[in-house]
């Protein structure tokens, strides 16, 4: 099946944390969670060691027709047991990652969505979007009680807050998991939505379009090209000037 996978690094010194793969039937995408520069994470490893590991793990539970939700469980299970005798896992920032997965069969398009990735699908009402918005209501919830933006990070990962794949398998249960009919998808990490939702460059349908017309690295020249536009972020605040951004998409063949 016909995959297309452009990724990019925000600082071309960095690791990218995000991750994207695919068989010919499945494909996931992670965007890694990276804590504040100094901050004690607990890992000797880092996010996109783990990124790599957790991303492959799940590709193949989902290639092995495990149902998604079972498949991410054992992943950060699996994925868990590699560091566990290193790292401290308890610590509240180790490495963690929001996560999109799909499986394309003949049942349809089944999909999973955890953390504030973006799953776009092509339906016969226009492009619909799958995304967990915990993190978006929390975000705002914070700022209207006027507590500083990093306050969020202490409620990942715990009940009545928003999740992430970490070392707790029970994350899974949180993910967003359905069936729709097979059509025309795009999966991105953050770094590429802000074309949407940081810059308003685009809305999700045009964003769609863009990568279905001229391919997933079309969509991140222009966020680079409009991150380069506002090199002091005054007139789009974001936390990061450039991040990872990745886009995944599929075609049906014929």
């Amino acid at each position: 099946m016909p995959f297309r996978v452009a990724t990019e690094p925000g600082d071309p010194g960095r690791p990218n944390e995000d991750f994207a793969a695919a068989t010919a039937t499945s494909a996931v995408l992670l965007d890694g969670a990276s804590a504040p520069p100094g901050v004690d994470t607990g890992c000797a490893h880092g996010v996109a060691w783990y990124t790599r590991r957790l991303g492959g793990l799940l590709l193949a539970g989902a290639d092995a027709g495990l149902p998604l939700r079972e498949a991410l469980a054992e992943a950060v299970t699996t994925a868990s047991a590699l560091h566990a005798h290193t790292c401290d896992l308890s610590n509240q920032e180790s490495p963690s990652a929001t996560v999109v997965a799909v499986r394309v069969g003949t049942g349809g398009l089944e999909y999973l969505v955890l953390s504030d990735s973006v799953l776009l699908v092509e339906g016969p009402d226009g492009v619909r979007v799958l995304t967990d918005t915990r993190l978006d209501v929390l975000r705002s919830e914070l700022a209207r009680q006027g507590r500083p933006g990093d306050a969020v990070r202490a409620h990942r990962n715990v009940a009545g807050g928003f999740w992430t794949a970490g070392a707790d398998p029970r994350a899974a249960e949180e993910a967003l998991t359905g069936t729709l009919p097979a059509g025309r998808f795009t999966a991105m990490t953050d770094g590429a939505g802000r074309v949407v939702d940081v810059f308003g460059d685009l809305d999700w349908g045009e964003a769609f379009a863009l990568v279905s017309d001229r391919g997933p690295r079309a969509l991140l020249d222009r966020v680079r090209a409009l991150e380069a536009a506002d090199p002091e972020r005054r007139n789009h605040p974001r936390a990061k000037g450039s991040d990872d951004a990745t886009v995944l998409a599929w075609t049906p063949e014929g």
